[in-house]
């Protein structure tokens, strides 16, 4: 294996850089300045195919607490861990105070072996008032890189910890109301150029909108601007500890986005010192794939 065919990883004062060869796949910003309404906390941006086409959106004009690839959640008990405004049946959107923000605490390992990188961390969800409510375990691991085939993979795992002292609710828009608007957990906002791309998934899973239902997996796929080719963003559901079902929260307007959502239509209470455990993979391919290549790759990636 050639210095350029392994992975590393470089750490400054605010960001990890993921790099295969001279070619930077992931940035994960842990300490940044932003403004409380965005509800604060770490992301992935860029996100980059192996070629180095973007593929993720960082504070775009119309959701600016989109950041890339980011950990988040939209009503905890009453706190707004996503960003922006909080949605009630009464009020529908409104700026309700309650944005609070998941803050960086400390790295317990960045290790590289050459083919993979992992990197875990511990975070704290804060609400607006200033209490500790969750407190965090965070793995990214990057690896799978396959120059033949244009591809990488990243596995998140963590788990959210209870210490607020009483149970918790994690829901979404949609268990406070409104319809199809299940956004939590990990979230994925695709670039400006991938609006109105495919959305792909099992066959078995038919032919109806993936919104608000389950499957294995899920894929989105669009051409690339200014150049020739496109590329597909594989995500794999995985698993919760919840006895609630992941279900996908996927668009394709107005913007491109998907997250396998752990409370998309139903709350999931957490009991005080409870921990709540999730695993997710997103796959990022460059190149448009078609059915059968991504049945294959579901089975290959699978959780």
């Amino acid at each position: 294996m050639s210095s350029t065919d392994v992975l590393s990883v470089r750490e400054d004062d605010k960001t990890l850089s993921i790099s295969y060869g001279a070619s930077e796949l992931g940035r994960y910003v842990f300490l940044h300045d932003d403004a409380q309404y965005e509800a604060p906390k770490p992301y992935l941006h860029p996100v980059r195919s192996l070629s180095g086409e973007v593929l993720t959106s960082f504070r775009p004009w119309d959701h600016r607490w989109h950041k890339g690839l980011q950990m988040t959640w939209s009503h905890v008990s009453g706190q707004n861990f996503w960003g922006g405004p909080t949605f009630s049946p009464e009020h529908g959107y409104r700026n309700a105070g309650n944005v609070g923000r998941i803050d960086h605490s400390g790295f317990t390992d960045v290790s590289c072996t050459g083919d993979q990188v992992v990197v875990d961390e511990e975070l704290s969800w804060i609400t607006a008032t200033g209490e500790t409510w969750i407190h965090e375990r965070r793995r990214h691991t990057f690896g799978d890189v396959d120059r033949s085939r244009g591809l990488w993979s990243l596995t998140f795992d963590t788990e959210l910890r209870n210490v607020a002292g009483r149970s918790l609710d994690f829901g979404s828009p949609t268990t406070h109301g409104r319809p199809q608007a299940g956004y939590t957990g990990l979230f994925w906002r695709g670039p400006r150029s991938w609006t109105g791309g495919r959305v792909l998934r099992p066959a078995r899973a038919g032919d109806d909108d993936m919104m608000g239902r389950t499957a294995p997996w899920i894929a989105y796929a669009s051409e690339y601007d200014e150049r020739d080719g496109g590329g597909t963003v594989l995500a794999v559901a995985g698993n919760s500890s919840a006895p609630v079902p992941l279900k996908w929260f996927v668009r394709r307007e107005p913007f491109a986005c998907i997250a396998p959502s752990p409370s998309f239509d139903e709350e999931i209470v957490l009991a005080d010192n409870q921990t709540l455990v999730l695993r997710h993979r997103f796959v990022f391919i460059d190149r448009l794939c078609d059915q059968d290549e991504l049945e294959a790759l579901g089975e290959e990636f699978a959780l």
